[in-house]
């Protein structure tokens, strides 16, 4: 399989109200040996995320099925408590059908995440990255009677380890995955160049632009491809209004220069 590395971006307002920056140019590489999966947000950057691992999901489940016992007996415990009789319509009303749906309308209603999803920062997607349907849900709900009922969960186990996209019996059926929400961080985008203390801003208006929007920039810098840099400038000053004889990677390195010191101000 082969992915698609991004050379260029596009700056512009997206539909939302925030900063778009969408690529221009791309160049399809093999696939590296780990898989991500690509989150477009609502400002249409594009996030990538690593599977959530084994460890993660067996963590999630044995929470869930924390919470569902806590559910029986609460349940259980609060008529006993008042003395009033549990008769049959009582268990399958409330104590049996939300412990059998329990799965299903957390991951629909909660966008793909239960609380021990929600606990350890989770989330189902589809493998393009975007949100399933009732239908994703509804099938992975199903077959999770294969995947978790048999054999204590040993199914799930092997096809999550073997499938390489961290995908259990429902997630091949509904074309889903489940995703790590929390990112790793290169060193890169977290180092600051340092700033002299008399340190004079040339372009408030970076102000305008976000933590991702810098990150991108830095790319096209790493890059250093003149055409990348060029576009990446011109996008940068039509959206923040700036301008500017300088040179496309003066221009670039400045805008990082004013972001950091203005974020280390607020």
């Amino acid at each position: 399989m082969d992915y698609v590395s991004y050379y260029g971006y596009r700056f512009g307002n997206s539909a939302g109200g925030g900063t778009d920056f969408s690529p221009i140019f791309v160049e399809t590489r093999p696939a590296p040996v780990t898989m991500s999966v690509s989150i477009q947000t609502s400002q249409n950057v594009r996030l990538e995320y690593e599977p959530a691992s084994l460890g993660d999901r067996i963590l999630a489940t044995i929470l869930d099925n924390l919470v569902m016992l806590g559910w029986v007996l609460l349940t259980a415990a609060l008529p006993l408590s008042l003395k009033v009789e549990i008769g049959t319509f009582y268990v399958v009303l409330v104590i049996v059908i939300p412990i059998l749906l329990y799965h299903f309308l957390c991951e629909w209603l909660l966008n793909g995440q239960s609380v021990g999803k929600i606990a350890m920062k989770t989330r189902v997607v589809m493998l393009d990255g975007s949100q399933p349907g009732i239908g994703g849900y509804l099938l992975r709900w199903l077959l999770r009677i294969i995947d978790i009922g048999l054999f204590s969960g040993l199914i799930a186990v092997i096809c999550v380890a073997a499938t390489g996209r961290g995908q259990r019996l429902g997630d091949l059926a509904a074309g889903t995955t489940v995703v790590k929400l929390t990112r790793k961080v290169s060193l890169e985008e977290v180092l600051y160049n340092p700033l002299p203390v008399n340190y004079v801003v040339q372009f408030p208006d970076v102000r305008q632009l976000t933590d991702r929007d810098i990150q991108i920039i830095r790319e096209a810098l790493r890059r250093g491809d003149e055409t990348t840099l060029w576009r990446t400038a011109d996008k940068v000053r039509e959206v923040t209004g700036i301008q500017t004889i300088l040179s496309a990677r003066a221009f670039l390195e400045t805008v990082i220069s004013d972001y950091q010191f203005l974020a280390m101000q607020d």
